[in-house]
């Protein structure tokens, strides 16, 4: 408890691009949060803020809970952790990875733990480490569970645009950090009543609900005595009765702040008078009050403590309850009768057909998903490729850092494939950076062979041409006025930043939003101006309008210009239409490695179950052997 200041003033100067970005993409969609003990009341803490500032519902689940409800893949899932020990935590991480939501945010206070690890083997996960300065909690969350709330609050309000909310949870948390702050004074005298009566009823509104949460847990945990939870009007629907039958033994403590206080003070003048009350007054916006609450939990914990002479960091751990603690979760129920696939075989139905094979199996339409990728994966292994055309973002190199060269692995099989004679080509909607990140990470011997498709192919180029591509940002006659008519669209000059080009025409969400509506966007303008020879695709970070006759497949055009009709590989991350993939992954031997279309002739996934993104390119790429120029899927891969 002494170092909750400390804890909050690093959670004030944490670095959060992570969590900001990770946050940024869970704002996109629903989002169920999983934790239990103490990191419960963190998850309870991130849902509302999830649904305060995304406008998403959000729910919270525990791991047993978790595992057994499988959600819409569509659905963000994180999971919070200050330790990442625990057989719980750990179990649904394994299960939920596996699932392959649209993302898996992971939140965890030591970067050693098997949590993290796992996470580690999995890429696309969202591991996001915070190890708390106080160091490991007692048996209840304290500074982690500050910490980690503390940073959350800070994230939302910030990459939503909100910082005045993040500081006025700054000025009216820190008075209340110290010890001797007169505040706590004022409210340990108030409650000192309460701990007469055996059992206590916490009232409170929307915003304190984390305070009463928390109080709940920690009062059951360390057996500090019964304790009730109810907001203001649940608690007229009944939970009154309590006080009727059991008041001679019951206290109540009220949350109470300036946007319920109305409601609050009517409910509680008509409790009786021979109940004790202890009112607890809190002052801000919902960020700021929320985290009060949660300080005022853990403050009024000790003191109940103390008053009943139990150490709520130190209350003793039964053997039981030591054999409790280890217990596993159970082992995901098998579906009878389903015909036996591969786990590989399996995600990748799954990610084709979107309903797991057990579903399919019901449905009797699983048999048709197998044929098809029987079939797909007999072409690819009997073809003999002469080239590959690789998306880029999301592709080579992971989105969340597209600013940074490919990975040293990536750039190592790239470079065995070409120098082993196959024709290299790689489909980008970017323009020089690519080149320069190419350049800088590839032997120069080999930057003639690799053919770089700049703009969604609006040019193409071998990386050696270092004039290529032009980056001039004035746009053709072609697409000129529609050009001036996005940049005239008024919700497109409030959420979005405009980049144009000769032959394309970027946008880029300046706040948290959905890519699909940019898109929807620039098709209203596109059709309000009549304008026609254009298309809109998706990538993962932006909206690109291109003109007639720009496609990635013009670099494999280009590469047929030398291999003629020898099989092409394309690989990318964008299948599923509109992505900016679509047209390259609806070649004959397309793979994907994330979004794919619902085509089941070609655009299969079929990495490992739990992977996408570059960790499965690498493995596409590692499972090719080369052989006269040409290359082939070594026999047993992808299996």
């Amino acid at each position: 408890m002494a170092k909750l200041a400390e804890t909050f003033a690093w959670a004030e100067e944490a670095d959060i691009q992570p969590l900001r970005q990770a946050v940024r993409i869970a704002g996109l969609s629903p989002l169920r949060v999983i934790g239990s003990g103490g990191s419960l009341t963190g998850a309870h803490a991130l849902a509302g803020l999830h649904q305060r500032y995304a406008g998403h519902l959000a729910a919270v689940a525990t791991p047993l809970e978790a595992v057994d409800e499988p959600l819409d893949a569509a659905a963000a899932t994180w999971l919070l952790s200050a330790g990442g020990g625990n057989a719980d935590i750990l179990a649904a991480a394994k299960t939920l990875i596996l699932r392959e939501p649209r993302q898996v945010g992971v939140l965890c206070g030591r970067e050693a733990s098997p949590l993290a690890k796992l996470c580690r083997r999995h890429p696309y996960v969202d591991l996001l480490l915070y190890p708390p300065p106080a160091g490991k909690d007692g048996f209840l969350a304290t500074n982690s569970l500050l910490g980690f709330t503390t940073l959350l609050t800070r994230a939302y309000a910030v990459e939503f645009g909100l910082d005045a909310d993040w500081e006025d949870a700054v000025d009216r948390l820190k008075p209340l950090l110290p010890n001797t702050a007169a505040t706590l004074e004022a409210w340990e005298a108030a409650t000192a009543p309460l701990w007469t009566r055996s059992t206590t009823l916490v009232l409170h509104g929307p915003s304190t609900r984390i305070g009463a949460i928390d109080l709940e847990s920690k009062f059951t945990e360390a057996a500090l005595g019964p304790l009730q939870i109810a907001d203001y009007r649940n608690f007229a629907h009944g939970r009154h009765h309590w006080l009727a039958k059991r008041g001679d033994t019951s206290a109540v403590l009220a949350f109470v702040t300036g946007a319920d206080r109305p409601l609050a003070e009517r409910t509680l003048d008509l409790i009786p008078e021979d109940i004790p009350q202890a009112r607890i007054l809190f002052d801000g916006g919902p960020s700021a009050v929320a985290l009060a609450s949660l300080l005022a939990a853990l403050r009024i914990t000790g003191w109940a403590g103390c008053s009943r002479g139990i150490d709520p960091g130190r209350p003793g751990v039964p053997e039981f309850g030591r054999k409790l603690y280890n217990l596993r979760l159970p082992r995901p129920r098998r579906v009878a009768g389903l015909p036996h696939l591969t786990p590989r075989e399996a995600a990748a139905i799954t990610r084709k057909a979107g309903v797991a094979p057990g579903r399919l199996a019901a449905l009797g339409e699983l048999s048709r998903w197998r044929d098809a990728l029987a079939d797909f994966l007999t072409r690819l292994r009997d073809a003999r490729f002469a080239g590959i055309v690789l998306d880029y973002d999301g592709t080579v190199v992971d989105t969340r850092r597209r600013s940074e060269p490919a990975d040293s692995k990536m750039v190592s099989e790239l470079a065995r494939l070409a120098e082993a004679g196959a024709h290299i080509g790689i489909a980008t909607g970017r323009g020089k950076s690519v080149r320069c990140d190419l350049q800088e990470c590839l032997p120069r011997a080999l930057w003639p062979l690799i053919l770089v498709g700049y703009y969604n192919g609006a040019e193409v180029a071998s990386l050696d041409d270092d004039g290529a591509p032009d980056g001039s940002k004035n746009v053709h006659a072609a697409l000129r006025s529609l050009a001036d008519a996005l940049r005239r669209q008024p919700d497109l000059s409030e959420c979005a930043r405009q980049e144009d080009r000769p032959s394309q025409i970027t946008l880029k969400a300046t706040r948290v939003m959905p890519v699909n509506r940019l898109w929807d966007l620039a098709r209203q303008v596109i059709r309000t101006i009549d304008v026609h020879d254009v298309a809109v695709t998706c990538s993962s970070h932006s909206a690109d309008i291109v003109a007639a006759g720009v496609s990635k497949l013009n670099v494999v055009r280009r590469l047929r210009e030398t291999v003629g009709d020898e099989p092409i590989l394309s690989i990318g991350d964008r299948g599923r239409w509109p992505g900016n993939d679509h047209e390259l992954l609806s070649e004959p031997f397309a793979l994907g490695v994330d979004e794919i279309s619902v085509d089941p002739a070609t655009c299969w996934h079929l990495g490992k179950p739990g992977q996408r993104g570059p960790a499965t390119v690498l493995e596409y790429l590692s499972a090719l052997e080369a052989q006269d120029g040409r290359l082939r899927f070594a026999p047993g891969s992808l299996q």
